[in-house]
This record gives C-alpha cells, sequence and structure tokens, in this order.
C-alpha cells in the first residue's frame, strides 16, 4: 500500500484524534465549583455524574459549535426559535443545540465522504465530490428532520383542537375560569392529545409566573404554529380585553373547528376516486384484460391455426 493510499487513513485518524481532544478539553474546562454549582441549577444532574453525561456534554459544547451559524440578525433569531417551538422544544438552548447538531453532523459527514470517496477514487474528482455531498446531507439532515417534525405536530394539533375545545367549553361553562379550565384540560387529555396538552400546560405555568395574560395566549398561537390556534388566541384575547363570554367565544371556535375538519374530511374522501384511477390502471385492469381477451385470443389464434 503506498502513501496516497495511506493518505485517506491517516486524515481520517488525524480528524477523529481532534474532535476526541476537543471533547476532553471541553470535559476538563468545569471545575468542582462550577459543576456544583451547575447540580443546584438543574436537579436532574444530581443523581450521578454518569447520568445524563452525553447530553450535558452536548450542551457544553453547543455554543462553540453553533457560533459559526448563529443569526445575524434579531428577525432570523426568532424565526429559529418559532420552528423550533412548532416542533415542540422550547427551551432556550434549543437553538444553539439545533445548530451545534447541524455543525456536528456537517463535519461527520465530510469525514465519512471523504474516507468513503478519497479510498474509492483516490484524489480524483469523485472524491472530493463525495465530501462535499457527504458534508451536505449531514448538514441539511436536521433542517429536514425539524420541517417533518413541525408537519407532524401541527397536524396533531389540527386534529386534537377540537376535542379539547368541547371540553374547554364544558369546563368553562360549569364555572371553571379560563387558567383552571386549561389546567383541567391538560390533565384530562394528556394521553389523547399530549401536544394540545403540553401548550396549555405551558401557558398555565407561564401565568403562574406573572406573565400577562395577553402575552400568554399570543404566545400561545405563534408556538403551535396552528392558524386555528393562532384565531382562538385572538377571540380570547378580545374577549378578555373587552369584556365578553369566554364561553360563548370558545363555543363559536369550536363549532367552526369541527365543521372546518368535516370539510377536510369530505374533500379527502372526494380525492379518493381520482388517486384511484392509477392503481386501478397500472393493477387491476391488467389483470381484468387478461381474464376476459384471454379465452378469446386463444380461440382466435387456435382457430387460424386450424384453418
Amino acid at each position: 500500500m503506498d502513501f496516497v493510499q495511506l493518505l485517506p487513513w491517516a486524515i481520517f485518524g488525524m480528524v477523529i484524534l481532534a474532535g476526541i481532544a476537543l471533547i476532553n478539553k471541553l470535559n476538563s474546562d468545569q471545575s468542582r465549583t462550577s459543576a456544583r454549582l451547575e447540580e443546584l441549577r438543574n436537579p436532574h444532574l444530581r443523581n450521578g455524574p454518569d447520568q445524563n453525561a452525553g447530553s450535558s456534554l452536548f450542551e457544553k459544547a453547543a455554543p462553540t459549535l453553533s457560533k459559526a451559524l448563529t443569526p445575524k440578525s434579531e428577525l432570523e433569531e426568532n424565526q429559529l426559535k418559532v420552528r423550533l417551538a412548532n416542533a415542540g422544544y422550547n427551551s432556550e438552548n434549543a437553538p444553539s443545540i439545533f445548530l451545534s447538531l447541524k455543525v456536528a453532523l456537517g463535519l461527520l459527514g465530510v469525514v465519512l465522504g471523504s474516507g468513503y470517496g478519497f479510498y474509492r477514487f483516490g484524489f480524483a474528482q469523485n472524491g472530493w465530490t463525495s465530501l462535499v455531498i457527504g458534508g451536505g446531507i449531514g448538514f441539511y439532515l436536521p433542517s429536514i428532520g425539524l420541517s417533518l417534525l413541525c408537519k407532524a405536530r401541527i397536524e396533531r394539533i389540527f386534529l386534537s383542537l377540537p376535542d379539547a375545545l368541547d371540553l374547554l367549553v364544558v369546563c368553562v361553562e360549569a364555572g371553571l375560569g379560563l387558567d383552571a379550565a386549561m389546567r383541567r384540560v391538560s390533565e384530562e387529555l394528556e394521553e389523547t392529545a399530549p401536544d394540545v396538552c403540553s401548550e396549555f400546560a405551558l401557558c398555565n405555568l407561564q401565568l403562574q409566573m406573572g406573565r400577562q395574560r395577553r402575552e400568554v395566549l399570543h404566545d400561545l398561537g405563534i408556538r403551535s404554529g396552528v392558524d386555528d390556534m393562532r384565531a382562538l388566541s385572538a377571540i380570547l384575547i378580545q374577549a378578555d380585553k373587552f369584556g365578553s363570554s369566554i364561553a360563548k367565544a370558545l363555543r363559536v371556535q369550536s363549532d367552526s373547528m369541527r365543521v372546518k375538519r368535516s370539510q377536510l374530511a369530505e374533500e379527502q374522501a372526494a380525492m379518493t376516486a381520482v388517486k384511484m384511477i392509477f392503481p386501478l390502471v397500472l393493477f387491476i385492469f391488467p389483470g381484468i384484460f387478461v381474464v376476459l381477451v384471454g379465452p378469446a385470443a386463444i380461440m382466435m389464434i387456435n382457430g387460424l391455426l386450424t384453418s
């Protein structure tokens, strides 16, 4: 094995050693005093030093890794926070962890792509192309996963919101306040509608900490990413501002959302006839054609042969 074949493996080994050295450096920089302060701030770290070691180490390295991708403007930072909130990640460290994950997976893709490309093709154009493709896949993989998580969570909230609103209307009409009704809904529908319940529970927590109800309801509509939830938040804000009946506003919103969901189901049912054309033509029609035309074709062939 000559020098050209050994060089990719040497580069791969140097990258691995540099990563290990970086991890050890980040892990050794923390003194005992800062570790004790971290345990006081995060009670989950008191169970043992080995528990959550990987996650805590990644959280420590996240600001350093994400520094290159930190949003330059406040608008970009807010957009990233909204995307993460739509996927259910409301932590303050979520943006830095997400950006550091993109950097880490991008570097991993570069290492794997370069290792495969240089070993398979050498230092030709195909080798460098493999490096670029591997790095691009690793870099954009978290964004694709985040988009899929946002879409799935928005759909779950949209489908489970009318049922949660019905129970919310019942609680409000029974005499409970909006805060107590939201708390009751988050307790009763925790298993069937966990996403809606988590949003209501977060709203209750923010209200208990002293935030204004208008700001809490506005953030609820933005975090969910669902248009109906934004409309619900706007209705509740207006009802709280002008002193109108919250129960009546909730009932109107619940009825409109239920009608919208039924119309969406009817629309999807009407589209099934069009969607069934392609499998019918590709898979079912050839079998029917053979069964119906096959005997006649055999009879015609036999008649031509005998004549």
